[in-house]
């Protein structure tokens, strides 16, 4: 029996792992179910990831070593391969659209455009085979599915003389967590999903039944594709909402001289607040930065509603890109009050640990906040080794400290986790800030011992 193919639309960090992922899934008896093919656009970034994805090389830095030797497993087989030819839409059986779309957050009235993700889908839609399944992983404005694709796929139905449900039309959300569970959040991890018909919901039912351990983590079917998208766009505005929550009450923690995760801490041990976050730089990466603004964006340019307010993601949003400004406030405050000419290292650029991703990373405010206050910076990055952007190269290991006014830890990887400050300092001693919680508490105190001074975000000064 020959095996479905499956394309992946788009081989960012969420294409490339959906891949990997797809391309991994083995019946009861151990028999490859899926031929993957990973398809980009002809452009020197898309290329770049045809190429070493092609080659079992995963495309991003990534700490998930069963993602790496599952990428080059899957080569190896022959079940996974890449192209940047957009015909292979039309032998496919599933495609898989990880496609993003961006809005812009920063203003008062976000707004998206819909086009170039619409002449995309258009495409698909006017190649696909009879029976195909158009998977929508990308996070997309709640409605977008409803009010604007499924009519793109009746109007390409019509002029193929075919029925409205030849092509299925499903809508799926991904959680990829960037990691050491990368591959683990797609196989090991919940999934929601809807479609445009029953008979799509079946297939799509079926399809992702077969890459994710659904009897451990069970699928949950919504009424609509618009509930399906409201959910991610909800999901991660919670998020979002929670980081900025701690923001507030970072500043109060710093000034009344308290130690804030030894109090949340405390409160998570509350199983009803186990997920409150720790304090740090604020909110950061590809999701977590724009997926508020598109509720009430859809609501506007979706749905013709344009008296629906949204106060709440509009401060949450505030809040959390004014963090990163805060942490350089402290660190002016803590060098006696500017940061001129002083030179300063930061360690980590990526908007989180263990990843090479700069998307949106706060770290990027937090840089040019420095420069634009006359401080002279480098950067350090053990995943990062071009800083995009800032158009510039990183470091990929920790420089000779000498010289150096501070140090400020801003991406919690392992790396800087487990370094020994003592040792790497040597008689160096700059002032040291931790803004994500890198050195422990044991550590800082034998760091104070020997006359280092760190001091935290989200700690009174000398705790």
């Amino acid at each position: 029996m020959s095996r479905k193919q499956v394309c992946i639309q788009g081989l960012g960090f969420v294409g490339s792992a959906m891949a990997v992922a797809i391309a991994s899934a083995r019946s009861a008896n151990g028999e490859i179910l899926y031929d993957t093919v990973g398809v980009d656009v002809d452009s020197p970034e898309g290329i770049k990831r045809v190429s070493e994805l092609g080659q079992g090389r995963f495309p991003f830095a990534t700490t998930d070593k069963s993602l790496s030797e599952r990428t080059d497993q899957c080569v190896r087989c022959g079940n996974l391969t890449t192209t940047t030819d957009s015909s292979v839409y039309a032998l496919a059986d599933i495609i898989v659209v990880d496609i993003p779309l961006n809005i812009d957050y920063t203003e008062t009235e976000p707004s998206f455009d819909l086009s170039g993700f619409s002449r995309a889908f258009r495409s698909l839609t006017r190649i696909a085979k009879q029976g195909a399944l158009i998977l929508i992983e990308s996070t997309v404005p709640p409605g977008t599915c409803d009010q604007v694709l499924a009519p793109i796929l009746q109007e390409e139905m019509d002029t193929r003389g075919l029925a409205a449900d030849a092509v299925h039309l499903a809508h799926s959300y991904e959680r990829v967590m960037p990691g050491e569970d990368y591959l683990a959040s797609i196989t090991h991890f919940w999934r929601v999903y809807a479609a445009n018909s029953d008979a799509a919901a079946e297939v799509c039912e079926k399809f992702l039944s077969s890459i994710i351990d659904v009897e451990v983590y069970p699928l949950t079917r919504l009424s609509s594709m618009t509930a399906s998208e409201t959910a991610k766009v909800m999901e991660n505005t919670y998020r979002a909402a929670n980081i900025a929550f701690m923001d507030e009450w970072t500043k109060f923690a710093e000034t009344v001289g308290i130690d804030l995760f030894e109090v949340t801490s405390a409160i998570r041990i509350r199983p009803t607040h186990s997920n409150i976050r720790y304090p740090g730089l604020g909110v950061g990466g590809y999701c977590l930065t724009k997926d508020p603004a598109f509720a009430p964006a859809a609501a506007r340019q979706l749905f013709g509603i344009s008296d629906l307010e949204f106060p709440f993601i509009e401060l949450l949003s505030e809040v959390n890109q004014s963090m990163p400004l805060h942490a350089v406030a402290r660190l002016s405050e803590l060098l006696g009050g500017s940061c001129e000419d002083k030179n300063i290292l930061l360690c980590g650029v990526s908007y989180r640990g263990g990843v090479g991703d700069t998307r949106f990373s706060p770290v990027e405010t937090f840089a040019r906040e420095l420069r634009r206050q006359g401080a002279s910076i480098q950067a350090c990055d053990p995943y990062v080794s071009i800083w995009p952007e800032m158009e510039e190269e990183i470091l990929s290991e920790l420089p000779v400290a000498s010289g150096l006014d501070a140090i400020i830890f801003t991406t919690g990887h392992t790396e800087f986790r487990q370094m020994n400050l003592i040792e790497w300092l040597g008689v160096s001693r700059p002032l040291v800030l931790d803004a994500v919680n890198v050195i422990s508490n044991r550590h800082r105190k034998k760091c104070r011992e020997v006359g280092i001074r760190v001091e935290s975000i989200g700690r009174g000064t000398g705790l």
